[in-house]
């Protein structure tokens, strides 16, 4: 599928505000309702939107440390890569986890109410996983930029 400015400006709008009417989403693209939303289920199905959800404040739920983590691995062990992506998508605290180049394999995404959860993470979960070898972590001190944005030329 080749996508053309309508589509491209559909798929800003949408990360922009994912629960945006079609209606108003019609009105912001210059096309009528019936040709948007068809737009819109042919980038659904061709798996340019993947899916919709709710961006949820993580401050409003008392979660208010954010730190990556570079994490790597003991390879000499077998399986040593599946066991740990297993091991790490059972840990609901590590929310994004990369295969990544340079000097760690992984780098982590976690996110605890406060150091101390963080501490029990790394202590009572983290260093369990015996496909392990290091672990470096970096705690986010203010977050300065955050877009769900993609960066791409919309126009």
């Amino acid at each position: 599928m080749k996508l053309d400015q309508l589509d491209l400006s559909i798929l800003k709008r949408l990360q922009e505000n994912g629960k945006v009417t079609n209606l108003q989403l019609s009105k912001d693209i210059g096309l009528s309702p019936a040709p948007t939303l068809e737009r819109v289920k042919k980038l659904e199905s061709n798996g340019f939107i993947k899916s919709y959800h709710a961006l949820v404040d993580e401050s409003k739920l008392n979660l208010g440390l954010t730190a990556y983590m570079q994490v790597s691995l003991i390879r000499q062990r077998e399986n040593a890569i599946a066991n740990f992506v297993d091991k790490i998508n059972k840990i609901d605290e590590v929310t994004e986890c990369y295969n990544v180049t340079g000097q760690a394999d992984y780098l982590l995404k976690i996110i605890v109410k406060d150091i101390a959860a963080f501490d029990e993470l790394v202590k009572n979960k983290l260093s369990l996983i015996e496909e392990i070898r290091n672990m470096y972590s970096m705690v986010v001190i203010s977050k300065d930029k955050y877009s769900t944005v993609l960066p791409y030329k919309y126009k």
